[in-house]
Protein backbone atom coordinates (compact mmCIF):
# COMPACT_ATOMS: atom_id res chain seq x y z
CA UNK A 1 0.00 0.00 0.00
CA UNK A 2 1.46 3.54 -0.99
CA UNK A 3 -0.06 6.81 -0.23
CA UNK A 4 0.83 9.38 -2.05
CA UNK A 5 2.28 12.74 -0.48
CA UNK A 6 -0.22 14.60 -1.76
CA UNK A 7 -3.21 12.97 -0.74
CA UNK A 8 -4.02 14.85 1.73
CA UNK A 9 -5.74 14.31 5.02
CA UNK A 10 -8.11 11.47 4.01
CA UNK A 11 -5.12 9.46 1.58
CA UNK A 12 -4.25 6.67 4.77
CA UNK A 13 -8.38 5.66 5.14
CA UNK A 14 -8.53 5.71 1.15
CA UNK A 15 -5.81 3.85 0.40
CA UNK A 16 -6.78 0.98 2.97
CA UNK A 17 -10.31 0.85 1.62
CA UNK A 18 -8.76 0.15 -1.46
CA UNK A 19 -6.92 -2.50 0.46
CA UNK A 20 -9.98 -3.93 1.53
CA UNK A 21 -8.96 -2.89 5.06
CA UNK A 22 -11.93 -1.05 6.64
CA UNK A 23 -13.37 0.45 8.86
CA UNK A 24 -10.22 2.72 9.62
CA UNK A 25 -10.07 3.76 13.29
CA UNK A 26 -7.85 6.76 13.81
CA UNK A 27 -6.67 7.21 18.22
CA UNK A 28 -4.75 9.70 19.55
CA UNK A 29 -4.26 11.54 23.22
CA UNK A 30 -4.35 15.04 25.19
CA UNK A 31 -2.49 15.58 28.40
CA UNK A 32 -0.05 13.23 28.55
CA UNK A 33 2.79 16.26 28.96
CA UNK A 34 0.44 17.84 31.48
CA UNK A 35 1.61 17.51 35.52
CA UNK A 36 -1.96 17.93 36.78
CA UNK A 37 -5.02 16.88 35.47
CA UNK A 38 -6.74 13.47 33.60
CA UNK A 39 -4.93 11.58 30.90
CA UNK A 40 -7.75 11.68 27.96
CA UNK A 41 -7.63 9.36 24.59
CA UNK A 42 -10.02 9.52 21.85
CA UNK A 43 -10.66 7.05 18.84
CA UNK A 44 -13.00 7.85 15.76
CA UNK A 45 -14.21 5.83 12.58
CA UNK A 46 -14.84 8.50 9.40
CA UNK A 47 -17.28 7.05 7.10
CA UNK A 48 -16.20 7.37 3.55
CA UNK A 49 -16.65 9.54 0.97
CA UNK A 50 -18.29 12.97 1.10
CA UNK A 51 -19.84 12.59 4.69
CA UNK A 52 -16.85 11.49 6.22
CA UNK A 53 -15.08 14.96 5.45
CA UNK A 54 -15.06 17.27 8.57
CA UNK A 55 -14.76 20.83 7.82
CA UNK A 56 -12.27 22.76 9.06
CA UNK A 57 -10.67 19.44 10.47
CA UNK A 58 -7.20 19.91 10.96
CA UNK A 59 -4.47 18.47 14.37
CA UNK A 60 -6.65 20.26 17.43
CA UNK A 61 -2.60 21.78 18.08
CA UNK A 62 -3.19 23.80 15.41
CA UNK A 63 -6.82 24.67 15.89
CA UNK A 64 -8.07 27.83 18.36
CA UNK A 65 -10.56 26.91 21.21
CA UNK A 66 -13.56 28.12 19.18
CA UNK A 67 -12.76 25.89 15.79
CA UNK A 68 -11.99 22.92 17.74
CA UNK A 69 -15.09 22.85 19.64
CA UNK A 70 -16.50 23.39 16.10
CA UNK A 71 -15.19 20.26 14.42
CA UNK A 72 -15.55 18.58 17.81
CA UNK A 73 -19.79 18.92 17.14
CA UNK A 74 -18.93 17.96 13.44
CA UNK A 75 -16.58 14.86 14.23
CA UNK A 76 -19.62 13.69 16.54
CA UNK A 77 -22.28 13.99 14.19
CA UNK A 78 -20.59 12.62 11.55
CA UNK A 79 -18.39 9.59 12.65
CA UNK A 80 -19.92 6.00 12.38
CA UNK A 81 -18.04 5.40 15.50
CA UNK A 82 -16.18 7.80 18.28
CA UNK A 83 -15.23 7.06 22.38
CA UNK A 84 -13.59 9.06 24.74
CA UNK A 85 -11.48 7.54 27.72
CA UNK A 86 -10.55 9.28 31.20
CA UNK A 87 -7.29 8.26 33.03
CA UNK A 88 -7.27 10.24 36.29
CA UNK A 89 -4.30 11.42 37.60
CA UNK A 90 -4.41 8.74 40.20
CA UNK A 91 -3.75 6.06 37.79
CA UNK A 92 -1.44 7.86 35.75
CA UNK A 93 1.01 8.04 39.05
CA UNK A 94 0.20 4.27 39.58
CA UNK A 95 1.07 3.24 36.05
CA UNK A 96 3.94 5.58 35.23
CA UNK A 97 2.81 7.91 31.67
CA UNK A 98 3.91 5.81 29.08
CA UNK A 99 1.62 2.63 30.17
CA UNK A 100 -1.57 4.86 30.83
CA UNK A 101 -0.78 6.23 27.27
CA UNK A 102 -0.84 3.21 26.37
CA UNK A 103 -3.54 1.53 27.93
CA UNK A 104 -5.51 4.55 27.43
CA UNK A 105 -5.30 3.93 24.03
CA UNK A 106 -5.85 0.55 23.45
CA UNK A 107 -9.37 1.55 25.87
CA UNK A 108 -10.67 3.66 23.44
CA UNK A 109 -10.24 1.54 20.59
CA UNK A 110 -11.67 -1.62 22.26
CA UNK A 111 -14.71 0.36 23.48
CA UNK A 112 -15.66 1.72 19.54
CA UNK A 113 -19.08 0.70 18.93
CA UNK A 114 -17.66 -0.44 15.30
CA UNK A 115 -14.98 -3.12 15.89
CA UNK A 116 -12.00 -1.71 12.91
CA UNK A 117 -10.01 -3.19 10.81
CA UNK A 118 -6.95 -1.74 11.13
CA UNK A 119 -6.10 1.34 13.13
CA UNK A 120 -3.94 4.56 12.95
CA UNK A 121 -2.08 5.63 16.00
CA UNK A 122 -0.05 9.04 16.14
CA UNK A 123 3.53 8.59 16.38
CA UNK A 124 4.06 5.23 17.61
CA UNK A 125 3.00 1.74 17.37
CA UNK A 126 0.55 0.20 19.89
CA UNK A 127 0.46 -3.24 20.38
CA UNK A 128 -2.67 -5.74 21.97
CA UNK A 129 -5.20 -3.66 19.72
CA UNK A 130 -6.81 -7.20 18.88
CA UNK A 131 -6.55 -5.60 14.84
CA UNK A 132 -3.74 -4.39 12.37
CA UNK A 133 -2.14 -1.32 12.72
CA UNK A 134 -0.10 1.55 11.50
CA UNK A 135 1.97 4.53 13.31
CA UNK A 136 1.75 7.19 11.27
CA UNK A 137 4.64 10.53 12.18
CA UNK A 138 2.79 13.43 12.95
CA UNK A 139 -0.62 11.39 12.47
CA UNK A 140 -2.86 13.94 13.84
CA UNK A 141 -1.73 16.40 10.69
CA UNK A 142 -1.86 13.81 8.19
CA UNK A 143 -4.14 11.36 8.53
CA UNK A 144 -8.13 12.79 9.16
CA UNK A 145 -9.11 9.54 11.91
CA UNK A 146 -6.09 10.15 14.44
CA UNK A 147 -6.92 14.30 13.98
CA UNK A 148 -10.52 13.49 14.75
CA UNK A 149 -9.55 11.94 17.59
CA UNK A 150 -7.13 14.32 18.65
CA UNK A 151 -9.79 16.68 18.63
CA UNK A 152 -12.41 14.44 20.64
CA UNK A 153 -9.52 14.03 23.00
CA UNK A 154 -8.28 17.73 23.50
CA UNK A 155 -11.85 19.36 23.84
CA UNK A 156 -12.88 16.80 25.93
CA UNK A 157 -9.87 17.13 28.40
CA UNK A 158 -10.38 20.75 28.03
CA UNK A 159 -13.39 20.91 29.28
CA UNK A 160 -12.30 18.65 32.02
CA UNK A 161 -9.94 21.13 33.02
CA UNK A 162 -12.05 24.50 33.35
CA UNK A 163 -14.50 22.32 35.66
CA UNK A 164 -10.98 21.76 37.79
CA UNK A 165 -10.72 25.39 37.91
CA UNK A 166 -13.43 26.00 39.35
CA UNK A 167 -12.47 23.71 42.28
CA UNK A 168 -9.13 24.56 42.35
CA UNK A 169 -8.99 28.34 41.50
CA UNK A 170 -5.73 29.31 42.65
CA UNK A 171 -3.95 26.84 39.77
CA UNK A 172 -5.69 28.84 36.83
CA UNK A 173 -6.46 25.20 35.45
CA UNK A 174 -8.91 26.98 33.04
CA UNK A 175 -5.48 28.82 31.32
CA UNK A 176 -3.29 26.19 30.78
CA UNK A 177 -4.97 23.00 31.26
CA UNK A 178 -2.36 21.87 34.10
CA UNK A 179 0.34 21.78 31.62
CA UNK A 180 3.88 23.29 32.77
CA UNK A 181 3.94 26.94 32.69
CA UNK A 182 5.21 29.76 34.48
CA UNK A 183 2.25 30.45 35.84
CA UNK A 184 1.78 26.90 36.59
CA UNK A 185 4.80 26.47 38.51
CA UNK A 186 4.28 29.93 40.21
CA UNK A 187 0.92 28.35 41.70
CA UNK A 188 2.38 25.00 42.66
CA UNK A 189 5.07 26.76 44.36
CA UNK A 190 2.83 28.86 46.08
CA UNK A 191 0.06 26.74 46.84
CA UNK A 192 1.72 23.08 46.83
CA UNK A 193 0.13 20.53 44.60
CA UNK A 194 -3.69 19.92 44.23
CA UNK A 195 -5.40 16.61 44.82
CA UNK A 196 -5.26 16.54 41.09
CA UNK A 197 -1.63 16.96 40.45
CA UNK A 198 0.64 13.70 39.13
CA UNK A 199 2.58 13.35 41.77
CA UNK A 200 5.38 11.15 39.83
CA UNK A 201 6.08 14.36 37.95
CA UNK A 202 9.48 16.12 39.20
CA UNK A 203 7.79 19.61 39.84
CA UNK A 204 5.33 18.66 41.51
CA UNK A 205 6.65 16.56 44.24
CA UNK A 206 9.41 19.37 44.52
CA UNK A 207 6.36 21.80 45.09
CA UNK A 208 5.12 19.09 48.07
CA UNK A 209 8.51 18.87 49.50
CA UNK A 210 9.06 15.44 48.62
CA UNK A 211 12.11 13.08 47.91
CA UNK A 212 12.45 11.93 44.49
CA UNK A 213 10.97 8.43 43.67
CA UNK A 214 14.08 6.18 42.04
CA UNK A 215 12.29 3.32 42.28
CA UNK A 216 9.43 4.34 40.23
CA UNK A 217 10.84 6.73 38.25
CA UNK A 218 10.33 10.47 37.46
CA UNK A 219 8.31 12.14 35.07
CA UNK A 220 10.42 15.43 33.64
CA UNK A 221 9.29 19.23 34.19
CA UNK A 222 9.51 20.11 30.68
CA UNK A 223 5.90 20.81 29.07
CA UNK A 224 5.30 24.07 28.12
CA UNK A 225 1.38 24.04 26.94
CA UNK A 226 0.75 21.17 24.82
CA UNK A 227 1.61 17.72 24.48
CA UNK A 228 4.84 16.80 22.57
CA UNK A 229 3.37 14.53 20.07
CA UNK A 230 -3.69 13.49 26.43
CA UNK A 231 -12.48 10.15 38.90
CA UNK A 232 -12.46 6.85 40.30
CA UNK A 233 -11.31 5.22 36.48
CA UNK A 234 -12.59 5.81 32.89
CA UNK A 235 -15.25 7.41 31.96
CA UNK A 236 -16.94 7.00 27.91
CA UNK A 237 -19.12 8.40 25.88
CA UNK A 238 -20.21 6.90 22.20
CA UNK A 239 -22.19 7.82 19.60
CA UNK A 240 -25.69 6.15 19.42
Amino acid sequence: MTVRRDAGIYGYERALRRAGLEPVAGVDEAGRGACAGPLVAGAVVLPPGKAGIVPGLADSKLLTEAARERVYAQVVRRAVAWSVVVIDNEECDRLGMHVANVEALRRAVARLSTRPAYVLTDGFPVDGLGVPGLAVWKGDRVAACIAAASVIAKVTRDRLMVGMHDDWPAYDFATHKGYITAEHEAALAEHGPSPVHRMRFVNVRRAAGLEPMPALGLEAATSVGEDQPAPGGDTVEEDA
